[in-house]
């Protein structure tokens, strides 16, 4: 089968390089690519904003198969152009991917069907906003309601800061993202990922993860759109599983039905685990970034089985096997993200730190220069290693991380210390 993958971040080097190993496949294509995702598939200039461009691709070169990677294109309607089109994809439906596109409507979801997410507002101007926000306690949650790439959600401490965050929304800030304005409580406990196929009416869930928003260690300054992962997630017991499964995923998957929306592809629940259990942040209808990278370096059933199995609906007998092992990936970005930075910069030893069987660097804004590798964007690479536990998979990409030659790149240096913090508590 020759497959068409969409995107050209680090989750789409994972999910190329889970791909590239199914026996099923005959040809891997990936639009736009990246340097990295360019040594398991060949990567070809398409725009995922051209559905007609992507569809004649597809039927150019036989693909049997487009797996959606990215947020964007989704909430775009790419997965209904290509079912137009009879070309078989891996994603949802633009009306499902709102679970994602639209912060507000996924909150009223929740409280239709008495789904636990933390009290909000919603808004379309400022003034409304301050008023809500007034009579509300601090510290309190900010969101653009909209696709603000993983920097649209502000923590405030205080009035002045919430304040100044509405305004920046209804400013353009972060663009129509920011249109609509959603204020939430702010939940106390911590945080944790889950991941689950759903193929319109089965669930097969995945794996748990956590990863680290904030761009400076001990979980200082701005959000980022990740700076590290690790999986599984010491936080998630199988009773909190259970309890994610049975009072949030299957609960969606059957409001999204009832909807007449019925959701296929991947859900990624952004989980508080606060005194009452687990509560949705968010929902993301798209492999999480870094998470998907830990994800793939433990999964040892074949990807592609999976992502198709989800777009026929056949998910009901399913399994998946995973290794038991932990997997952390550390996110080196450019010098200012996720502010301004400058792009270009040279990158060097990168096999010298991947010469370890337990470890992949997965590429993200990377591109090839007369033979040099070029950082292109914000976040660059993620470290990726597995170990027996938090503590050695943090150890193994440390010391791979630090083998890589790239003076303008930085990175937390505490990725997994929840979990590391977690397993000497145990140990005593």
């Amino acid at each position: 089968m020759n497959v068409l993958l969409i995107g050209s971040g680090g989750r789409e080097h994972a999910l190329a390089w889970a791909i590239s190993a199914s026996p099923m496949l005959t040809k891997l294509y990936c639009a736009p690519g990246n340097a990295g995702i360019a040594e398991v598939a060949d990567c070809v200039d398409v725009s995922a904003s051209d559905h007609d461009a992507v569809i004649a691709f597809c039927r150019n070169k036989n693909i049997g198969f487009v797996v959606v990677g990215p947020e964007q294109p989704l909430v775009d309607g790419l997965a209904d152009s290509l079912n137009t089109a009879d070309i078989k994809v891996f994603g949802p439906s633009a009306a499902a991917a709102q679970l994602e596109g639209s912060k507000g409507y996924t909150k009223d979801l929740c409280q239709e069907f008495n789904i636990p997410t933390a009290s909000y507002g919603r808004f379309s101007d400022a003034a409304a906003a301050k008023t809500y926000l007034a009579e509300h306690p601090v510290p309190i949650v900010i969101k653009a309601d909209g696709l603000a790439a993983g920097k649209g959600v502000i923590i405030a401490e205080t009035r002045t800061e919430a304040e100044a965050a509405i305004d920046a929304c209804f400013e353009g800030a972060f663009g129509g993202a920011g249109a609509e304005v959603v204020i939430e409580a702010y939940l106390v406990g911590e945080e944790a990922s889950f991941f689950a196929l759903v193929d319109g009416t089965h669930v097969l869930p995945l794996a748990t993860a956590q990863d680290h928003k904030q761009v400076f260690d001990g979980d200082k300054g701005p959000n980022t759109g990740g700076m590290g992962a690790y999986s599984p997630a010491p936080v998630m017991t199988d009773e909190l599983v259970h309890r994610t499964m049975d009072e949030i995923i299957r609960p969606t998957v059957a409001a999204m039905n009832a909807r007449g929306t019925p959701f296929k592809g991947v859900l990624f629940a952004g989980l508080m685990i606060t005194d009452k259990g687990p509560e949705l942040i968010e929902y993301n209808v798209r492999f999480g970034d870094p998470e998907c990278q830990a994800l793939m370096m433990r999964l040892k059933s074949d990807l592609l089985t999976a992502l198709i199995a989800t777009a026929d609906g056949a998910l009901e007998k399913f399994d998946l096997r995973w290794h038991d092992d932990t997997a952390l990936t550390v996110v080196l970005a450019t010098q200012g993200y996720p502010g301004n930075y400058e792009k270009g910069s040279k990158i060097g030893n990168l096999d010298a730190a991947a010469d370890d069987p337990m470890i992949e660097v997965f590429h993200a804004g990377t591109s090839r220069s007369d033979g040099s590798l070029i950082a292109t964007g914000g976040r660059v690479l993620a470290v990726t290693a597995r170990g027996v536990n938090v503590a050695d998979a943090q150890t193994k990409a440390y010391a791979a991380v630090d083998k890589i030659d790239w003076p303008e790149g930085f990175c937390r240096r505490d990725i997994g210390w929840r979990a590391i913090q977690r397993e000497k508590e145990t140990t005593v």
